[in-house]
């Protein structure tokens, strides 16, 4: 069974015209057509309005409130989504950042998908990557099941957050699949800042980078989207022990 997943930060809707629209991101991601969606720069009421445009579930991760909306990341699925939390990744001084984890059920076994968006500085950076890789997080020794670790790091060189990620998953090779390693902006990529990284369980079939007349107005960001399937069998659902138990 494949599985779609995709990266996108719609930068609160708004798009390069100046209009926000959330109908607009739902249409873009109708064309996507991705099983798991990971928002970042998403107001609460937009992520609702686009999840119901596409008949998905949704879950949200407020890092902190914009004119009285929740403000954060936001994962969409059509898989069952049993649990989700939100870790809080800010650094004082520094704009409110986090990682939305969800826990889905794939082909009737656990995968855990952390939706993340880190600082735009590079110390910033470099202490949310500690945090990320941390006990409580994706070295948590509870997680027995595959992992997907996507969104925008704004990380366009080998800083330590992707040093630390690549030494503890899979990287997707943009330069490999996409044949430029660049992803952002839309309209004229000069940087890599959206990024996929997954356990070696699962196996990378496709990356795309969905560059269009609609994605290129819709966001300075495109989506990022990868394919997957399990490299070997997993253990069923009831047989895996769920974090929370």
């Amino acid at each position: 069974m494949v599985l779609r997943v995709v990266t996108y930060n719609v930068h609160k809707c708004r798009g390069l015209d100046g209009r926000t629209d959330a109908v607009r991101i739902a249409n873009v991601l109708r064309e996507v057509d991705a099983d798991i969606i990971a928002l970042q720069e998403v107001l609460d009421h937009q992520a609702e309005t686009i999840a119901a445009e596409l008949g998905l579930a949704f879950a949200m991760g407020e890092n902190r409130k914009h004119r009285g909306h929740a403000y954060g990341n936001a994962m969409l699925s059509r898989l069952p989504i049993r649990e989700t939390r939100n870790y809080d990744l800010s650094v004082t001084g520094r704009e409110q950042r986090g990682c939305l984890r969800a826990d889905v059920v794939w082909n009737s076994a656990w995968l855990h998908v952390f939706n993340v968006h880190l600082g735009t500085a590079f110390g910033e950076r470099r202490h949310q990557g500690r945090r990320l890789i941390a006990p409580e997080l994706l070295s948590d020794i509870t997680i027995e099941a595959p992992r997907v670790v996507l969104g925008d790091f704004n990380e366009w060189t080998l800083g330590l957050a992707t040093r630390l990620l690549r030494s503890h998953l899979r990287s997707a090779d943009a330069r490999l699949h996409l044949g430029w390693p660049r992803t952002y902006p839309g309209v004229l990529p000069f940087l890599h800042l959206d990024h996929i990284y997954y356990d070696p369980v699962l196996q990378l079939e496709k990356l795309s980078l969905w560059r269009t007349r609609k994605t290129l107005i819709a966001s300075d960001h495109l989506p990022l989207a990868a394919e997957f399937t399990m490299t070997i069998n997993v253990e069923p659902l009831e047989a895996v022990k769920h974090p929370k138990e």
